[in-house]
């Protein structure tokens, strides 16, 4: 499990910051984007899951490029 953590999270040999921050951040970010996704199917919402897709990307992404 933790070297595909290290795949998701990681486009490098070697991360530029804290390998456990990253796994703990897509844990985090995961888990808030499924809770947002139910929260607004609840809400009768479903026009902002889009937007909370776009953000949840753009996070990864951001982590991806281990941009400092």
């Amino acid at each position: 499990m933790w070297k595909v953590l290290q795949y998701i999270t990681n486009n490098e040999a070697q991360s530029r910051h804290e390998e456990i921050f990253d796994a703990v951040f897509w844990v985090v970010n995961t888990v808030a984007l499924i809770i947002g996704i139910v929260l607004l199917i609840r809400r009768r919402e479903p026009e902002w899951i889009a937007f909370l897709v776009i953000e949840y990307c753009w996070a990864m992404d951001n982590m991806r490029h281990n941009r400092p």
